[in-house]
């Protein structure tokens, strides 16, 4: 159960473990996984967000959390933020495919930092727990032209296929932060499915 909170909002340390770590990891590669086609199909020649998925999975699988899993994480980032300016620079038309693109690399950054998930009983920490799914959630959304029964589905299965660390963890952390836009909202709601 977390404890309180100390001046800066920072809770105290929680416990976790390497296994839950990489169960977590794991989860958030998965999620990330499947809308991976989102960002393959608009920038073909980027492998950064692959890469980043694939240094989550081997971390999953019982690899070492090295520094090259973290490079990869900061590299499916800057994958998204490549996305995003395509957004402001594609026609009206082709804004969302590009702003999808730009979600599923976020999910593919969040996947490969995952294995980082800090100790600390913060309501930030969720969102490094459920920001792959959710960013996947909303590349999808985007991708349907905001089909919110596609998000209601993507979101379904994100909570059935969430790994017992995954509820363990939450359950030892703070509710998800408010704001974040679209994908804070999407964080929110898998947290609260998660812990229901």
């Amino acid at each position: 159960m977390p404890t309180e909170t100390d001046e800066n909002g920072d809770g105290n340390e929680i416990e976790l473990s390497e296994d839950e770590l990489r169960e977590i990891a794991g989860y958030a590669a998965g999620c990330a996984r499947k809308v991976l086609t989102l960002f393959e199909q608009s920038l073909p020649d980027d492998p950064r967000p692959r890469e980043a998925i694939d240094a989550a999975d081997a971390f999953a699988g019982g690899g070492r959390r090295t520094a090259a899993l973290r490079r990869s994480a900061w590299a499916a980032y800057r994958a998204a933020q490549e996305a995003d300016a395509m957004v402001t620079a594609t026609p009206a038309a082709a804004t969302a495919t590009a702003a999808a693109a730009a979600d599923a690399a976020r999910a593919a950054s969040h996947a490969a930092a995952a294995g980082y998930l800090h100790p600390r009983a913060s309501a930030h920490q969720v969102k490094h727990i459920l920001g792959a799914a959710a960013h996947a959630a909303r590349a999808q959304e985007l991708a349907s032209g905001e089909d919110r029964q596609v998000t209601s589905g993507t979101l379904d299965r994100a909570c059935r296929h969430a790994p017992p660390a995954v509820t363990a963890v939450l359950s030892r952390l703070p509710g998800a932060p408010g704001g974040g836009g679209r994908v804070g909202e999407l964080i929110r709601a898998l947290d609260a499915a998660l812990r229901a």
